[in-house]
């Protein structure tokens, strides 16, 4: 697309749920938190956030979990039917936004998250580079009482 907005296409593994997201990121975050390693099976996630305007579904039909976190804030979870595959989610603490797995991009070239939250769980043998801001959970937002 030249000229125009920036368009990612993020898909489940098996390539039935299919996700489009249009313009920049409003942040991307690498989490650490215990439910996030539970989910994804790894030390941590890496969430891209776009505005909830900006993510359509292109292809598909998603199931949906719903569960507590620890900011204290639900989250809804989508993941494809078939292959079991988490792709994006809507965090109550973020009404505005949705939040979308980083590894559903296939994109070696992504962008790297600006911050790790719920580092208070990190794994200790785990390093970091550098430029990521750690927050041993989640950063208050600027105006507001919410994490």
């Amino acid at each position: 697309m030249s000229g125009g907005a920036v368009e990612r296409l993020a898909t489940c593994h098996c390539g039935q749920l299919q996700l489009r997201c249009t313009g920049e990121p409003a942040k991307i975050s690498l989490c650490h938190c215990l439910d996030c390693q539970r989910r994804t099976g790894s030390l941590f996630s890496v969430a891209v956030f776009f505005a909830r305007a900006e993510v359509t579904l292109a292809a598909g039909v998603a199931k949906m979990f719903r569960r507590s976190s620890a900011s204290g804030f639900d989250v809804a979870f989508h993941f494809c039917p078939e292959c079991g595959s988490s792709l994006w989610w809507e965090p109550d603490r973020l009404p505005g936004r949705i939040g979308v797995a980083v590894g559903a991009f296939a994109d070696p070239d992504f962008p790297m998250p600006e911050q790790a939250v719920w580092s208070q769980d990190r794994h200790a043998w785990l390093t970091l580079p550098d430029g990521i801001a750690g927050h041993a959970q989640n950063p208050v937002k600027a105006g507001s009482d919410r994490q």
